[in-house]
């Protein structure tokens, strides 16, 4: 189990290059943003507060006239299920960040490379079961789309 924040980072950090890599094989040009990009001074104010600053996508991409935000969620090694866990913190920032910034989607990106928007996972979870302490959200992992389906073929296989 991953529990010290700096083994997180570590493997969120490999999680987005993974994203990224598949991302510019499909002809996206990527950039890094959020959190993540920040000073540690800034990092460490933004945790002691509840701003959505703290949930800001850890990607951001375009191809042609297309513009997409990405927020990385791998799995940690103890969350193997056929659900994924959400924060319900993020999903909210997720959600305000979806509509402040519409028509550019937000999409989560989860260890096995499925999509899914924030409202997708608000939709799927209505009527499931909720976490007791109301601090996760919960969604089936069938619901989600393949990679391939969002962001495209990749181009080397698709010539």
């Amino acid at each position: 189990m991953v529990t010290h924040w700096q083994d997180r980072k570590k493997v969120g950090d490999a999680h987005e290059q993974r994203i990224a890599a598949e991302l510019q094989a499909r002809g996206w040009t990527v950039q890094h943003c959020g959190q993540g990009t920040y000073p540690p001074v800034i990092r460490q104010a933004l945790v002691r507060t509840h701003s959505a600053l703290r949930y800001f996508p850890d990607l951001i991409a375009a191809r042609d006239s297309e513009l997409v935000t990405i927020d990385a969620k791998d799995r940690m090694p103890s969350t193997h299920t056929d659900r994924y866990a959400i924060s319900t913190a993020t999903l909210n920032a997720g959600l305000l960040f979806t509509a402040t910034h519409a028509p550019t989607p937000l999409y989560y990106v989860f260890g096995d490379l499925k999509v899914l928007t924030p409202s997708e996972v608000r939709h799927y979870s209505m009527h499931t079961r909720h976490h007791p302490s109301g601090s996760w959200t919960l969604v089936a992992t069938h619901r989600a789309h393949h990679f391939e389906e969002v962001f495209g073929q990749d181009t080397a296989l698709a010539a």
